[in-house]
């Protein structure tokens, strides 16, 4: 992306008043930003964030903003981590490896793959950037991205230093993680990865197995696992440079076995998981389909008719407007099925 024509290079990153964000994020929101800086070095980040028009200003950070919805324009810094650069380490049958925040996701899976590295094959095509990814520990098709990370380099605003989090510090969960829940203190600035050369795919996802003979594919490869997951999120996605979305809106739901056995009573119909913990994951989607939300237009804020997790925006809704689309599903789904759905994106502006 181009720099803001407005911008001014302070060496290492540049900045720019009263930026718009609408090309800055998925959902193509028309919002803007009282200050918007661009961090190409991330040596440069502490003198950055001690410019002295920010003062106390709010700070969000953003990447490719894939997983954000700004439900007005925000009154602080935006943040956008535009560092590059991979380091490899050879180590035996696995390889460390350094990736920049600002590097986009895709890219460096495909990178991998091409490496001949396995391990990311399932999480092909996600949006959004590297820094981005243990912040949502972002998942599909069965793999979640913690399992292959060994680290997690940030500058900690509290302590004021950088700092490496080794994977067990990171409180890695479902959609979550340590940074999610310190937004104000963390940054990341790079992320540091295991992969093999040899691993077991991961198969068993609903769909991959069908795809894969679809392809006639009877030994399937990493490659081959990839091209797979492409064929299948081209298929129920929409595309953001085609409709304005940030992918899976609403997150499964994970109810106790009390609950799931109740629901499961009333709607036998109803696809299910059993969590190791014994809690039981609902599919969000089905749930939203049942309350008759998919499809389902106000304006231009609108449900995807191809999959019912993703909010999409049909031309000029605004945040707002999406934001109360998707409280209605919520409160929907709640009404039917007891069952309070979260959402995956940041919601930035919002209270509730």
């Amino acid at each position: 992306m181009q720099p803001d024509q407005s911008s001014v290079d302070m060496g290492g990153y540049r900045v720019s008043e009263n930026a718009s964000l609408r090309a800055r994020n998925t959902l193509r929101v028309d919002a803007s930003a009282r200050w918007l800086v661009e961090l190409d070095d991330a040596s440069r980040l502490p003198d950055a964030l001690a410019h002295p028009a920010f003062g106390d200003l709010p700070l969000q950070v953003l990447g490719e903003g894939s997983n954000v919805l700004f439900t007005r324009d925000f009154d602080g810094v935006v943040l956008v981590m535009a560092t590059r650069g991979v380091k490899v380490e050879e180590d035996g049958d696995a390889t460390r490896i350094a990736v920049a925040a600002g590097e986009r996701w895709d890219d460096f899976v495909r990178w991998s793959l091409a490496q001949g590295y396995a391990g990311l094959e399932n999480l092909i095509l996600i949006p959004g950037t590297v820094g981005a990814a243990p912040i949502q520990n972002i998942g599909a098709y069965g793999v979640e991205v913690a399992e292959f990370i060994e680290s997690v380099e940030a500058w900690d605003r509290q302590q004021r230093r950088a700092l490496s989090l080794p994977r067990s510090e990171c409180a890695f969960g479902y959609r979550d993680s340590r940074f999610k829940h310190e937004p104000d203190r963390y940054i990341v600035t790079a992320v540091r990865f295991t992969l093999p050369r040899q691993r077991a795919l991961r198969l068993e996802y609903a769909g991959i197995g069908e795809q894969l003979q679809r392809m006639g594919v009877q030994e399937p490869s990493a490659y081959h696992v990839a091209e797979a997951v492409v064929h299948l999120r081209t298929r129920k996605l929409p595309d953001p440079a085609v409709i304005g979305n940030a992918g899976s809106f609403f997150k499964n739901p994970h109810v106790d076995a009390q609950a799931a056995a109740r629901l499961l009573r009333e709607h036998p119909a109803l696809p299910h998981w059993e969590n190791p913990d014994r809690s039981v994951k609902l599919s969000a989607a089905w749930l939203i389909e049942s309350c008759g939300f998919k499809g389902l237009r106000e304006g231009d804020a609108g449900i995807s008719n191809r999959h019912a997790l993703v909010l999409v925006n049909h031309g000029q809704a605004s945040g707002a407007a999406l934001w109360s689309l998707a409280q209605r599903v919520r409160q929907g789904v709640q009404a039917r099925f007891g069952v309070m759905l979260d959402t995956e994106p940041q919601v930035i502006g919002a209270s509730g």
